[in-house]
């Protein structure tokens, strides 16, 4: 085999299979995994989950959360390394159908392009934060479109530099996180910063749900789910260059545990140590008031501008490189689903072409105020993505045992009416019964799917 042309580098085998002589070792993959998650809006999820849970329940929650997360995105990428596709392409064969394929390539599209608009934001947010600019037009034109260009130029050569990347801002990225950590922690050795219960007034716990020990673990959990969600997905995107189940589920393993662990400890106890210099700075360098200070401080802008209050030029290059790698992996994983999506649609175009879609609709979202809608969307993708993933998994191991392959339907009702049915009663219907959302929708999924499919809606042979 030659080495792939600019050509064959820059589709990166979107609607096809990958060759085994471009297959990856768990380590290789695992800077994948583990670079999409360590982004300042995970930092932030897991502030907001310590804050409103307090730092032991937000921790379990995030425990129980990689567990979960792990187990769908091994099982996901199992099917993705077998077929050798990509997560929304496999949907084709496993649960949805071609044109149903579309769903997955909506929802998820929707969710990696969401982070994809989260980061350039934040982003946007650390350059003023730094470089004391106004938000003008100027500014936003500048900036973003800088950003913009960068993440198009890095993403269209596909795979193979995506991991390169990942790999070295990864490691810079988290050195300089536990060391921003350790010396503010130290800082406040008086404090109980591995200990500190929730530190919202009751009233607005009780408005999330959350006047309890259950129910703060059950809003860290619904928080922290749907960027597990996502992250299944991007583990079959991955695990179609995986040489072997065992290694994309290593690489599954370590991207939960860096996101759903890690970064909800060093989130907790960097922004409780650090909250009160935030704050300070807010007051006297933003002239804000107290109270207006306290609640920028714990906004995702807030994350930002605590990671370079403390971290001061070093964090400035460490931030647009940490935020680089994750912006080409969403970039990335949202480039394929926008090609599955017009390839289903039977508008098939070159994938360099989704890239650059992809993040022209990533500015849309943040000319439509995405950051203030972060708890409100994250929620209920989360459960759509588990019934998604669900889906898949149940109709590969148990639904379609043969494997056969067979002339794929356009679509497979069974899978789009479960997605459909799951979603509604884990979030509209059951959600004050069975408040731990995704419980619902991946028990529904799993036991209404197999019966339409085997029973009701059977497939023509």
């Amino acid at each position: 085999m030659g080495t792939p042309n600019l050509q064959e580098r820059m589709e990166d085998h979107a609607l096809e299979q990958v060759p085994p002589h471009m297959r990856q070792g768990w380590l290789k993959l695992s800077w994948n995994t583990a670079g999409i998650v360590t982004t300042l809006i995970i930092l932030f999820f897991g502030a907001l989950t310590s804050f409103v849970a307090g730092f032991k329940i937000a921790l379990t929650a995030g425990l129980f959360v990689a567990v979960v997360g792990w187990l769908i995105g091994w099982a996901c990428g199992h099917i993705a390394y077998k077929t050798g596709l990509s997560s929304t392409v496999m949907a084709r064969r496993y649960g949805f159908g071609i044109k149903g394929s579309i769903i997955g390539s909506l929802i998820f599209g929707f969710m990696i392009i969401g982070f994809l608009a989260l980061e350039n934001a934040l982003l946007y947010a650390g350059f003023r934060f730094a470089l004391g600019l106004e938000d003008i037009f100027r500014n936003q034109l500048l900036i973003y479109g800088a950003l913009t260009l960068a993440w198009v130029l890095l993403t269209a050569y596909g795979f193979e530099l995506v991991s390169k990347i990942s790999s070295y801002t990864l490691v810079a990225f988290m050195c300089l996180l536990v060391y921003m950590t350790f010396t503010v922690v130290s800082a406040h050795a008086d404090q109980n910063v591995f200990s500190f219960g929730a530190l919202l007034p009751p009233e607005a716990l009780a408005a999330m749900g959350a006047s309890d020990d259950m129910g703060k673990f059950i809003f860290a959990t619904n928080v922290l789910i749907g960027s597990a969600g996502a992250l299944a997905l991007v583990d079959a995107d991955l695990g179609r260059y995986a040489k072997s189940s065992g290694d994309i589920g290593a690489a599954a393993a370590v991207g939960n545990i860096a996101m759903s662990i890690v970064m909800v400890f060093i989130g907790a106890v960097f922004m409780y140590a650090g909250m009160g210099k935030l704050v300070e700075h807010y007051t006297n360098v933003g002239h804000m008031s107290p109270a207006v200070a306290q609640q920028a401080a714990m906004s995702p802008d807030g994350v930002t501008a605590a990671f370079l209050l403390f971290g001061g030029a070093l964090g400035v290059i460490l931030m647009v490189l940490a935020q680089g790698k994750a912006q080409v992996l969403n970039t990335y994983s949202g480039s394929l689903a926008l090609s599955n999506l017009f390839d289903a649609m039977g508008l098939r175009a070159r994938r360099v072409t989704m890239v650059v879609l992809a993040n022209v609709i990533g500015l849309l979202l943040i000319a439509f105020g995405i950051l203030g809608q972060v708890q409100a969307w994250i929620e209920i993708l989360g459960v759509i993505t588990t019934a998604f993933a669900t889906i898949m998994i149940v109709d590969y191991f148990f639904v379609n045992r043969s494997h056969a392959s067979e002339t794929i339907e356009q679509i497979n009702w069974s899978g789009v009416i479960t997605c459909f049915v799951a979603t509604v009663l884990a979030h509209y219907v059951l959600n004050r019964v069975i408040p731990i959302q995704f419980f619902t929708s991946v028990v529904v999924s799993a036991v209404l799917y197999p019966v339409l499919r085997t029973r009701v809606l059977r497939p023509a042979h």
